[in-house]
């Protein structure tokens, strides 16, 4: 059984499978958070939009990876670089959770909202009426789970599942030298 997994998972990270189900989760979160935002009013502060950062970085590197036909030696400094990029991520997450929490001051800049206008004198009007929701209020919850604490799990699980391919693309790098 374990075997099989092994098999299964080293079948799933390997290059360049990897790349693609790794832009293929990015685009979905990001998705996601584009649906909560502009479905659901559920607008983000700055904390949410940087957690955002990982993702869409990630997004863009794989689908350039995709269209430069990347080679395995490569994919493996890449891959540590998207992981390192999602433990940040996952520090920006752990901060908001507790900024969300009171359990330290968030950020002078802790607010953000989109901005909808057709001309000038709309952005202006826009820009006057805007209330910016606070990184402190929680805007969202599942079964007492925020999106900041829901991207903590997801950024961590990202950050081993690239470390993981970067690992398998080392090997298969190792591979192809012999």
């Amino acid at each position: 059984m374990i075997t099989h997994i092994l098999r299964i998972s080293e079948k799933v990270l390997s290059y360049p499978n990897s790349i693609k189900l790794f832009l293929a989760i990015n685009i979905m979160s990001l998705v996601f958070a584009m649906i909560m935002q502009y479905g659901f009013d559920v607008y983000p502060c700055i904390l949410c939009l940087w957690q955002r950062v990982p993702f869409g970085a990630t997004a863009v590197i794989c689908l350039l990876m995709l269209l430069l036909k990347t080679n395995a030696k490569k994919a493996y400094a890449v891959f540590l670089f998207c992981s390192l990029m999602y433990m940040g991520g996952m520090g920006t997450a752990i901060f908001h959770t507790g900024v969300e929490r009171h359990w330290w001051a968030g950020t002078s800049s802790c607010s953000l909202l989109p901005v909808k206008a057709g001309s000038a004198e709309d952005l202006r009007q826009s820009l006057l009426k805007t209330v910016l929701p606070p990184c402190d209020e929680i805007t969202w919850d599942i079964f007492g789970l925020t999106i900041a604490n829901l991207n903590i799990l997801a950024s961590l699980g990202m950050a081993a599942l690239t470390a993981a391919a970067a690992l398998q693309s080392s090997r298969s790098a190792k591979n192809t030298q012999e």
